[in-house]
């Protein structure tokens, strides 16, 4: 039987289930039936106390991809592992990915994109910025863009409303 990929459904904590399906391997030999294991991640930025940190996020959370050849043994010893909520399939039945499934995924783990924000913010929001040349002033978000990762802000300056682009980690969200 051929190896396939399946999605592997997790109560919500995946990478520990992702390290306890690499450990049963090794304890047992399985090198073989399981050849592949991820957790897609992305890198997103957070500010926290007006300091950058890069973090990972979990592109799909709550699920284990594997590469495996599937028999009764392995999904018994897969469903197993505590926090594995089971295959996503038909009832008992485990259903594989399909090759386009798989390689959307693939693509997203192999060509990771640079980090983006962890906050996103609407129109009319009112941020504060917290460095560069504006810093300490506050001011409404007018745009955003995504792509990019840029805001385009109005901040009154000299009591006039002046247009300023900025990137999403040199503001914060008023609370």
């Amino acid at each position: 039987m051929a190896q396939q990929w399946y999605s592997i459904q997790t109560y919500g904590s995946d990478r520990l289930v992702r390290d306890a399906i690499f450990n049963m391997i090794e304890e047992m030999g399985l090198q073989e039936f399981i050849t592949e294991v991820i957790v897609p991640t992305e890198d997103v930025i957070e500010v926290k106390d007006g300091k950058k940190k890069v973090t990972e996020r979990s592109l799909y959370s709550g699920y284990v991809f594997a590469k495996l050849e599937l028999n009764t043994e392995i999904q018994h010893l897969i469903q197993s592992i505590p926090k594995v909520s089971g295959f996503i399939g038909e009832g008992n039945t485990p259903t594989p990915l399909s090759e386009k499934d798989i390689n959307v995924i693939l693509d997203r783990v192999n060509n990771r994109a640079a980090p983006k924000p962890k906050v996103f913010f609407e129109n009319g929001e009112t941020v504060r910025i917290i460095e560069g040349p504006f810093a300490n002033f506050t001011g409404t978000v007018d745009e955003y863009d995504l792509e990019h990762g840029t805001l385009k802000l109005n901040v009154s300056i000299f009591g006039r409303a002046t247009p300023v682009d900025i990137s999403y980690t040199q503001v914060e969200k008023i609370i």
